[in-house]
C-alpha cells in the first residue's frame, strides 16, 4: 500500500461534498457568477459567458484553503 493514499481518498471526497454542495446552493449565493468583470455577451442566436472575475476569486480562495491544509 502507498503510504498517505487514504489521507489523499478523504481529501478528495470532502472536495466533492463541498463542490456538490456549492452546486446545489450556488443560486442562493449573492453575486457569484454576476461580479463587475464577469464577460457576457449576448446576441440574436449566440450568448457567450465567461465569469473571470468569480474565477479569479474562487482561485484565490481554494490557493489559501490548499496552502492551509499543506502544513
Amino acid at each position: 500500500m502507498i503510504p498517505g493514499f487514504g489521507k489523499i481518498f478523504i481529501i478528495i471526497g470532502i472536495l466533492f461534498i463541498i463542490i456538490g454542495l456549492v452546486f446545489m446552493f450556488a443560486d442562493k449565493i449573492p453575486y457569484i457568477g454576476r461580479l463587475p468583470g464577469d464577460i457576457h455577451i449576448k446576441k440574436e442566436n449566440f450568448s457567450f459567458y465567461f465569469p473571470i472575475t468569480t474565477s479569479i476569486i474562487i482561485s484565490i480562495i481554494l490557493t489559501i484553503i490548499f496552502s492551509i491544509f499543506r502544513k
